[in-house]
């Protein structure tokens, strides 16, 4: 009798745990390929996943397929450098200018400021004060020509376009509130530049100021530019340059909006950046 008693016992703990095995591993793969836990919500993935239900039509276990988790891509480019070790900003390769007709030919480096123009009898400082060429380099990377910054011919067109408005900008004075009235102003800040250069690309429609930029666009470094900011001042890196009114890090101490080296470090500003840039 103790040995017929024992052998039904057990055959009832058996019953009672394959009765309870069931929902609980059912639940346990939900947790996983369900997408249900907090690991699982956060793994981005191409593949669509499956969920299976504990819902039984005629005595069988069926499988539903659950919504694809969304795909996160992050823009094509390469990462444009934001730091440097070195201040050199020597260029010795080819440089070209992209012309009104949208030609791209060599860059012919114009005489020296104050020279006659032989063939106009103008003076090149008063060419210099009105337009500036939009200049091009191979590669991925902005580069130093003459005072000027040559884009990369790589880079997307509004970069390329950031780049020669800001251009526009040397050789401008440097005035407290300058470029926040009006885009159009006889000298810029810090802001008043980087809202300068970026509604040459079209990206911004009214100037900002250093505050207000460090809750515009994407949070962080952008593939091509990116924006650093506080309270107090505000630059931007475009493409491997750095666009600032602050001669801080740059051996030529020259004042107003221009193009200066990347600084070794950007400590103790927002970092931000255009959308999809």
């Amino acid at each position: 009798m103790r040995a017929l008693r024992a052998t039904l016992c057990g055959l009832t703990f058996l019953a009672t745990t394959a009765g309870l095995a069931s929902p609980a591993l059912a639940a346990g793969a939900k947790g996983v390929s369900g997408g249900t836990s907090a690991g699982a919500a956060a793994v981005t993935t191409t593949t669509t996943a499956t969920e299976t239900s504990p819902a039984v039509t005629g005595g069988s276990t069926t499988t539903t397929a659950a919504p694809a988790a969304p795909v996160t891509k992050k823009p094509a480019g390469p990462h444009a450098p934001v730091t440097a070790r070195s201040s050199s900003v020597l260029y010795k390769g080819p440089v070209y200018e992209k012309t009104a007709t949208g030609e791209v030919v060599p860059y012919v480096v114009p005489p020296p400021v104050g020279q006659t123009n032989g063939e106009t009898g103008g003076s090149i400082a008063d060419l210099a004060a009105t337009s500036k060429p939009e200049l091009l380099v191979p590669g991925s990377t902005a580069r130093y020509v003459n005072g000027l910054a040559a884009a990369p011919i790589s880079a997307p067109p509004a970069v390329q376009e950031i780049i020669w408005a800001g251009n526009q900008l040397i050789g401008l004075p440097y005035i407290y509130g300058g470029g926040h009235a009006s885009f159009v102003s006889p000298g810029y800040d810090c802001s008043g530049t980087v809202s300068f250069a970026l509604h040459g690309a079209s990206l911004i429609s009214t100037p900002m100021d250093s505050s207000e930029f460090e809750g515009w666009g994407g949070h962080g470094i952008g593939r091509w530019v990116t924006i650093f900011t506080n309270p107090e001042h505000a630059y931007m890196t475009v493409a491997g340059l750095r666009l600032d009114t602050s001669s801080a890090d740059d051996p030529s101490n020259e004042q107003g909006p221009r193009w200066r080296p990347l600084r070794p470090a950007n400590a103790g500003f927002m970092v931000r950046h255009p959308v999809g840039l």
